[in-house]
């Protein structure tokens, strides 16, 4: 940077230099070592302050960064003879905008161009700092300032851009774009346009007002020629035609294009669609809709057309996909082929297909390309078109073409690959019986095994061949899984996958597989290490984290769950931060289109479903990491402002439109959402395991979620201060409070979270009382548990403080609150503990909801009492003699005290007892489920892996592949999941334990009042 100055506020570039050279090397000490002799030779030059602020905030003094700041902007306002230049004002942006005082660099820069007018490099400083602000209109006016003053082209596209950006992501009208069509056509009379961005601006310009036929106009004018590529400016034309429903000549200019690029897919779609005059694909895009691209296959209407018309034009493409065929002289362009398929399926949906010609096509694409691996997706959209039996009779098709030998093994390779992923695709596998679906999962494994030769010479960052079949393998012995309830299969399916990584420790696929597996079985600890070798970075922590983070949240596994939810929001947090310097950066490199698209971007990022979760989960994991020690929680309460925000929050969550980045598609066939996983359920016997679109289920369940979840922290601090009041020895009539304000407010956000749980408030109390005093079963709560205990554990202390639910039933219900709480905790707690005896050998879904309500609604009833028991104890007065109240509610508290510390004994025991299990006794039973007894069932694939290890041939398989199967030992996998949930359990039992420790403490101290 430092080569970039010469004079700065009159200051000599070489006494800024090793300022400079310091900063850039990170010694800072040094830094300010010559930035505060600069300040004794220059003590009114702001460039000087700012550098010293500059550096002040790079050591993390804030507080000292921004107090210079201030100092710098204050000598800029009031010493006319300061010279100020952008150097000084942009070093002022850096630490004003990383101290997030942006609104003070945009004031100091609206000064220095009121002052200097004139100056194109102050205002250009200002609309950056308009972009950081995301203010299109004040971008807008600045732009339209500089285009004024100097007359260039860039600066009318910035206008225009701003102008784009107010109609797309802002609250501007559509009439806004009349006024920048209007700017662009007076500036193209006088001056022309000069670059292909500036044509494509314009065209969006009118394109965005339908304006169809203008577009064309101008790209078949003058300005067309800034387009140099010929294909792209037919894909506009045919574009610009098919909005305007000219959809022949679109078809011929889609034609054009197919006969230059004829593997050009979409282009195919679009030459298809314009011929059948169907507008799907154009109708409901917007022409700036970068978040939302097009499908590979669209959700074609029916056409319209007459069935002559429609023959004749099916007839017109099946020509032309021919002549495409014949003028292809590789087997590498597979569009003509593939077009095939797509025009028989075009036949279906208008009424006149022949299931025969389908499968003809789809034969012949599998011939020709039946060995990629991209096959079986390919086709998937079109077997849905054929009836089951049809289906049936496609893959006894299939089978007999695959027969004919081909020379290449790795494309027979594929090709039988494919006839496996196929038959899994028609759901066939469904329907084979447990033995026929063993003897798959054994074939698959055999040909993996017998073909591990063929990898021997590759790199091992390299796919090898064959690689799918493990994953395959994992799937089928899932499925046996899920039908027997055998957890032989399930382990069978981990160790699979382990051993596919032992070969090759870079399959994400495989790591994916095995992350929902051991998660599915408790061994949290494991599935977070193998997401962590997935080194998930940038966008990815907003795409991929969906794997991992659900299950996180309700473990025990709290530093690691932080960690998780740090980088995350660390990750959007500096994104969001960031992402208009890369918006900057598209302006002064004149890409308009990166403009909208870094903005529109910013936005869907900023309404992600995942990131709202992060930011209420986050300071919801610092409370529970708090509840036994109430000093520390008020402390964390402090530095949230009590949940105020959070409660804001959950007040806006019912407007706030969401985004779901997700990418689903590499879920597992068992879990398709977070939200889902068929494998808790019984086996349903469906043909395939659909993956519907439940976004508008997944909105629901997001905002349900984190509206509930928002009003815990202020429920919390309320709750604390509530019963602090309720036991106060200075209370003057048996039955007052101190501040009325905080039961009220209390009760609102009790009737708020009843209504949440789609009840009246006087409703949700006869619930909790019902099922406490066993008038209404234990599964009545269903998957609302938690929030049904949480319920009932502010409940009661606003009862505590307000007694109304004394007066409204007119006897004392006081104690009666405490007792429900109590006893629903007991039942809860205790059930969830009868009903995991083996945990430690089996999948754990109970295991995590005895977390949840030992780390929710026992941790908050827990703090609950520890503000009663602080409250209670003597502070040194005299005290005041107890009226019959005051020592019906210390009853209260030593029965809740005593029955909690029962509880966590009992849980920590429980705990410790499946710990303490002997690790050979564990693994014994682990390995045990696997041996095979015969001919069926679980532990056949493993003894073909076993039988490959004991029979390695190293010059078959290479010294790589077989040094690698030396090392690979099922029992070293067995001990990884053993030792993995015991993590999980250790982790809990040391919660547990802090627990039962704090109210042990908590009965002593009771026990002197």
């Amino acid at each position: 940077m430092a080569s970039k100055f010469g004079l700065a506020g009159g200051i000599p570039e070489r006494r800024v230099r090793p300022i400079w050279d310091a900063i850039d090397s990170r010694q800072f000490k040094n830094a300010l070592k010559h930035a505060t002799a600069l300040l004794a030779k220059f003590p009114n030059s702001p460039y000087a302050l700012a550098l010293k602020a500059l550096i002040l905030e790079r050591m993390g003094k804030a507080d000292e960064a921004l107090s210079v700041c201030l100092s710098a902007k204050e000598l800029l306002y009031t010493n006319d003879s300061v010279l100020m230049d952008d150097l000084t004002l942009s070093t002022l942006q850096i630490v004003f905008q990383r101290l997030d005082h942006l609104d003070l660099a945009t004031s100091c820069y609206e000064y220095a161009c009121g002052k200097f007018p004139s100056n194109l490099e102050l205002m250009m400083g200002l609309f950056n700092c308009y972009v950081r602000e995301y203010s299109f209109v004040k971008q807008q006016q600045t732009a339209i300032k500089m285009y004024k003053l100097v007359g260039e082209e860039r600066f009318l596209l910035w206008a225009v851009c701003s102008i784009q950006l107010q109609v797309l992501c802002g609250n501007g009208g559509e009439k806004l774009l009349l006024l920048a069509e209007g700017l662009l056509k007076k500036h193209v009379a006088t001056h022309s346009l000069h670059e292909p961005e500036a044509l494509m601006v314009y065209i969006s310009i009118l394109e965005q007002q339908a304006k169809y036929g203008d577009a064309l106009e101008i790209l078949s004018g003058k300005l067309g020629s800034l387009l140099m590529i010929e294909v792209d400016k037919l894909r506009i034309q045919g574009r610009l035609l098919a909005r305007a429903g000219d959809y022949v000549a679109a078809a011929n200019i889609f034609q054009k294009i197919l006969e230059l690029c004829p593997d050009d897919w979409d282009g195919f779609l679009h030459y298809l669609g314009c011929l059948l005059e169907d507008d799907s694909n154009w109708c409901n895009r917007a022409v700036n809709d970068t978040a939302h691209p097009p499908k590979s296959i669209i959700d074609c209407k029916i056409s319209d057309l007459a069935d002559e018309m429609f023959d004749s034009r099916i007839s017109d493409a099946s020509a032309l996909v021919q002549r495409l065929q014949e003028d292809s002289n590789n087997n590498v362009i597979r569009c003509p082929f593939y077009a095939n398929i797509e025009i028989e399926r075009r036949k279906h949906l208008h009424g006149k297909g022949d299931d025969y010609k389908l499968m003809e096509a789809l034969l012949q694409y599998f011939d020709r390309f039946g060995h990629l691996a991209s096959f079986a997706s390919d086709v998937e959209v079109f077997l849905d078109v054929l009836t089951p039996e049809k289906k049936t009779e496609f893959m006894e098709k299939l089978k007999k073409t695959s027969n004919c030998l081909l020379t290449v093994p790795t494309k027979a390779l594929g090709q039988s690959i494919t006839l496996l992923k196929v038959q899994q695709l028609i759901g066939n596998m469904f329907k084979l019986s447990v033995g026929e679906l063993e003897g798959s999962a054994v074939q698959m494994t055999e040909l993996y095994c017998k073909n591990l030769p063929l990898s021997k010479d590759l790199d091992p960052q390299e796919n090898m061949h064959g690689e799918e079949l493990l994953s395959m393998v994992c799937n089928v012995l899932v499925q046996l899984f899920w039908r027997t309830r055998n957890l032989g299969y399930f382990i069978e399916a981990i160790m699979v996958l382990e051993f596919g990584l032992t070969i090759r420790r870079f399959v994400w696929q495989y790591k994916i597989l095995l992350l929902h597996l051991y998660s599915h079985l408790g061994a949290l600890s494991v599935a977070h290490e193998w997401f962590k070798s997935l080194d998930v970075k940038n966008i990815l922590m907003e795409t991929v984290s969906h794997h991992i983070l659900p299950q996180m949240l309700v473990s025990p596994l709290w530093v690691d769950l932080n960690n998780l939810l740090q980088d995350y929001l660390k990750f959007m947090d500096d994104h969001f931060r960031e992402s208009a310097d890369l918006t900057f950066l598209a302006y002064r490199h004149r890409n308009y289109s990166k403009v909208i698209e870094f903005v529109q971007f910013k936005e869907r990022l900023q309404h992600s479903n995942q990131y709202l979760v992060a930011r209420v989960e986050a300071p919801i994991l610092k409370l529970k990491q708090n509840t036994d020690n109430i000093e520390d929680e008020e402390a964390t309460l402090e530095s949230l402002k009590y949940g105020i925000h959070f409660v804001e929050l959950s007040n806006e969550i019912g407007s706030k439109s969401l985004t779901f980045n997700e990418d689903l598609n590499l879920r597992p066939w068992w879990t398709p959402s977070s939200e889902r996983n068929y494998l808790l359920g019984p086996f349903e016997g469906v043909s395939y395991c659909p993956k519907e679109n439940t976004i508008k289920e997944r909105e629901a369940n997001v905002r349900r979620v984190v509206e509930r979840k928002s009003l815990l922290p202020r429920m919390i601090y309320l709750s604390i201060q509530s019963a602090s009041t309720s036991l106060k020895e200075n209370l003057e009539v048996n039955g007052s409070i101190s501040d009325p304000k905080i039961s009220s407010e209390l009760k609102i956000l009790l009737e708020r979270y009843a209504k949440m749980l789609g009840f009246s408030f006087f409703d949700a109390i006869d619930i909790v009382s019902g099922v406490s005093g066993g008038l209404k079963s234990l599964e009545v709560f269903g998957s609302d548990l938690i929030d049904w205990l949480n319920f009932a554990v502010f409940l009661n202390s606003w009862n505590m403080s307000s007694h109304e639910l004394v007066q409204a039933d007119g006897d004392r219900s006081y104690p009666k609150i405490w007792h429900i709480v109590d006893s629903l905790l007991e039942k809860y707690i205790l059930e969830k503990i009868s009903s995991t005896e083996s945990t430690i050998l089996s999948p754990t879904v109970d295991l995590l909801v005895l977390v949840q309500l030992v780390t929710e609604p026992l941790a908050w009833h827990g703090l609950v009492i520890q503000s009663c028991v602080r409250s209670s104890l003597p502070s040194g007065k005299k005290k005041k003699k107890a009226g019959p109240a005051d020592l019906s509610s210390l009853s209260c508290l030593r029965e809740s005290v005593q029955s909690l510390c029962n509880i966590t004994e009992k849980v920590t025991k429980w705990v410790r007892n499946q710990i303490n299990r002997s690790e050979d006794e564990n693994l014994e039973s682990l390995l045990s489920s696997m041996q095979n007894k015969g001919r069926e069932g679980p532990g056949q694939v493993l003894l073909i892996i076993e039988a490959l290890v004991s029979s390695i041939n190293d010059t078959d398989l290479g010294d790589r592949i077989s040094q690698a199967l030396k090392s690979w030992s099922h029992v070293d996998v067995a001990r990884k999941i053993v030792t993995g949930k015991c993590t999980v359990f250790a982790e809990f039992l040391r919660n547990c334990e802090s627990k039962f420790k704090m109210f042990q403490s908590l009965k002593q101290q009771i026990a002197q009042v």
